[in-house]
């Protein structure tokens, strides 16, 4: 995590999200209490930022000041609202390729995802603001700098982005083994939005209930799954090839 991406002490971090900056997680020591820290809590809640209780040591690895029990982590990108985004897009006439990434939370299978959907001219991904990877400094350098060329939205949740998307013209197409329809035999032209699921357990089932299409992927291996980025890489390349 690169150090000028971090902000420490509970009132530093209060007076940050306040300023709305965008601050991607929170990290707090475990069993420290006090007002200031219940301030903090309710401001977090409020504002649906990702939060984690950890060892004092970790935090003392990530800085050498006096941190309070509380470290943050402040995204090196700004983010876009999916509306005012996805009508500039519509407006030039595009074909537009969205990604949704329901909850992957590592960052580096994130900045792979990144780095495969910049080279596939994907024009927007779509994260939701609680259970997702932070874009942090391992982000940037997995998605070799992808990460400042694909616009990244953060929505409150991930079907109403999909609603959204579909009243206004998107199909939606999960990647999901929960189907018998492969992915060469599902259209991905037009305007369309591809959902990955989470590393640990795929889309969330709701999420499922509300889309146009399913597809999958062939497997003939034993394992029976692949990396998330390997997947979307295979998913967006299909799409790819039918688009061109």
């Amino acid at each position: 995590m690169e150090k000028e991406h971090l902000i420490f002490g509970i009132r530093a971090i209060i007076e940050a999200i306040t300023a709305k900056k965008e601050v991607d997680k929170v990290f707090l020591q475990k069993d420290i209490s006090g007002e200031l820290m219940k301030d903090l809590m309710k401001v977090l809640k409020r504002n649906n930022i990702n939060f984690s209780y950890v060892p004092v040591e970790k935090l003392n690895r990530l800085t050498v000041n006096n941190h309070q029990g509380a470290v943050a982590s402040i995204s090196p990108v700004s983010f876009h609202d999916l509306e005012t985004l996805t009508e500039k897009i519509l407006a030039t006439g595009k074909n537009p390729l969205f990604l949704i990434l329901d909850q992957i939370s590592d960052a580096r299978n994130f900045g792979a995802i990144i780095r495969t959907a910049e080279c596939t001219g994907v024009d927007a991904i779509i994260v939701q603001k609680a259970g997702s990877a932070p874009v942090n400094g391992d982000t940037v350098k997995t998605s070799a700098g992808a990460v400042f060329n694909v616009p990244i939205c953060k929505v409150e949740h991930i079907k109403d982005a999909i609603f959204y998307l579909q009243g206004s013209g998107f199909r939606t197409i999960a990647a999901t083994e929960k189907t018998d329809q492969n992915v060469y035999d599902v259209a991905l032209s037009g305007p369309i939005a591809i959902i990955m699921g989470s590393e640990d357990r795929g889309i969330n089932p709701s999420v499922l209930k509300i889309v146009d299409d399913k597809a999958k992927l062939p497997m003939f291996g034993s394992i029976g799954s692949l990396n998330v980025s390997v997947a979307c890489g295979a998913f967006l390349y299909e799409a790819l090839r039918q688009r061109s």
